[in-house]
């Protein structure tokens, strides 16, 4: 169907120089960012699919691991704070277990609570059962509805005393925005700089007069006639007196009209099960990018790519600053040991696995580039740590390394599979292990698993070690050997 409403020539590609995608990321850090409308709770179960039952035709599952993440308006607050903005949440929630599971789940993504716990309220849980890459089973728990009036009111005291600059608006008709907070928010509108909308049915929130607004093809075309995505941008911008308006296409992109015309990203495929929260980092990182003053072509760019990130994992997406810069630089990010903890925490939380290795990586060669890659697809977050010069040299002996430190490093940055590099100065990895604490831990190799010298220390930690061959005549000491011994050979002609 989308296919249908595409038109390659009608607006121009969002091509810009990757420097500025950088500095978006660098002007918005901090801004302060209010969030409200509808919250639940989004659950996952992965599970292995691992033969069929007796009792009937069905697969029997074995549960591997849980992930409870943010859903709604809670993970646009979620995407803001991982994006660095300083993001504040202000919904109605149950007074109940699955609220305060919501609760402990935004504290952990780094969101200011300003929830209004109501007694005698559900919230709402949607339970995603995945297994071999597909959801095979969704269980909803009902929740929401009506707000009594007196919650309606403090709904409104909460946004009269609310400082934050900026408002993203998450309608997902669940009952936490009522008319009377809608006309609220319409009529004070002035009060904030920026107004992001994000919402189900468009309708009602005509007169907001949004600076951003993001809806999806769908949704987009049940308030304006159907036409190619272009002139369906354009006019939800002359009816909604929108700013920028953003028609999200799935796994097509986006076209974004602004006020100097309509420009269109593209987006890399992903299976359904990933997109599950994908318009919610798209629309944080857009709503910052333009909060910061980044030109409409540039956001355009840095949303498109803020999605790609958050579609790269399993479960609800979340885009985190450090892979966004990564994504929008074709670079790794280059990290310090503090800053890996907060990282791995961060993705751990979300339910990542995290996999390490490390090495010299002195003359990076396709040995290299093949483990590198297999251990990637082992899990969510690769993180290589890399001996410095030093180390190589009491490592390798005095002629080591061939490629300084820096040089090393850029390489492995470039390649798409590894998402940080660390360096360090010790012999042994032991102490970026013990504060990685890896899920799995890899390295290159033709010899078993148990003769790796930081297995029993993996393993203590909770770890798997695995071992992945190179490929055959690949290695860092032959190449370079080859290399000295051509030194004294004639030149060949010919």
């Amino acid at each position: 169907m989308i296919a249908a409403f595409i038109r390659a020539a009608a607006w121009k590609p969002a091509r810009v120089d990757e420097s500025r995608h950088a500095a978006a990321l660098d002007a918005w850090g901090g801004l302060p960012v209010l969030v409200v409308g509808d919250v639940m709770v989004d659950e996952w179960r992965f599970a292995d699919a691992e033969r069929i039952s007796r009792e009937a035709p069905a697969p029997v599952l074995t549960l591997r691991r849980r992930q409870l993440s943010a859903g709604g308006a809670g993970n646009a607050a979620a995407n803001l704070a991982a994006l660095g903005a300083h993001a504040v949440l202000a919904a109605v929630v149950g007074a109940d277990p699955a609220g305060d599971r919501l609760a402990a789940r935004l504290a952990s993504d780094g969101v200011e609570d300003r929830m209004i716990r109501v007694p005698g309220r559900a919230t709402p849980v949607k339970r995603r059962l995945l297994a071999g890459g597909q959801i095979v089973a969704r269980e909803d728990e009902a929740g929401g509805g009506p707000l009594p009036p007196a919650e309606v009111e403090r709904l409104i005291a909460t946004l009269e005393s609310a400082p934050e600059p900026l408002l993203v608006v998450a309608d997902y008709g669940l009952g936490g925005l009522p008319d009377p907070v809608r006309r609220w928010l319409v009529r004070h509108r002035d009060r904030f700089s920026l107004v992001a909308l994000d919402a189900h049915d468009l309708r009602p929130w005509r007169g907001l007069t949004p600076t951003v607004m993001a809806p999806s093809l769908t949704e987009a075309l049940s308030v304006v006639p159907p036409s190619p995505a272009d002139l369906v941008a354009r006019t939800l911008r002359r009816d909604f007196g929108a700013g920028v308006v953003a028609v999200t296409l799935g796994g097509e992109g986006a076209v974004v009209a602004g006020a100097d015309g309509v420009y269109a990203t593209r987006a890399k495929a992903a299976p359904e099960s990933h997109t599950v929260g994908a318009g919610d980092a798209y629309l944080a990182a857009l709503t910052l990018a333009l909060a910061a003053g980044t030109p409409v072509p540039v956001a355009a760019e840095v949303a498109q790519a803020a999605a790609g990130v958050g579609v790269a994992c399993e479960g609800t997406c979340v885009c985190h600053a450090e892979p966004l810069r990564a994504a929008l630089t074709g670079r790794a990010t280059l990290v310090e040991a503090d800053g890996l903890d907060r990282i791995v925490r961060r993705r751990r939380a979300e339910g990542a696995r995290v996999v390490f290795t490390n090495g010299c990586f002195d003359v990076l060669h396709r040995g290299h580039v093949s483990y590198l890659r297999q251990a990637r697809e082992l899990g969510d977050l690769l993180v290589v740590a890399v001996n410095s010069d030093a180390g190589v040299r009491r490592l390798k002996g005095p002629g080591r390394p061939v490629v300084p430190v820096e040089d090393r490093v850029a390489v492995l940055a470039a390649l798409s599979c590894v998402d940080h590099v660390v360096v360090f100065e010790e012999d042994s990895p032991a102490a970026l292990i013990e504060r990685v604490r890896p899920d799995l831990y890899v390295k290159g190799g033709d010899y078993p698993p148990e003769l790796v010298p930081e297995a029993a220390l993996v393993r203590r930690l909770g770890g798997e070690v695995r071992t992945l061959g190179y490929v055959p005549d690949r290695s860092t000491s032959a190449i370079i050997e080859r290399i000295r011994g051509h030194r004294g050979s004639p030149a060949r002609h010919g």
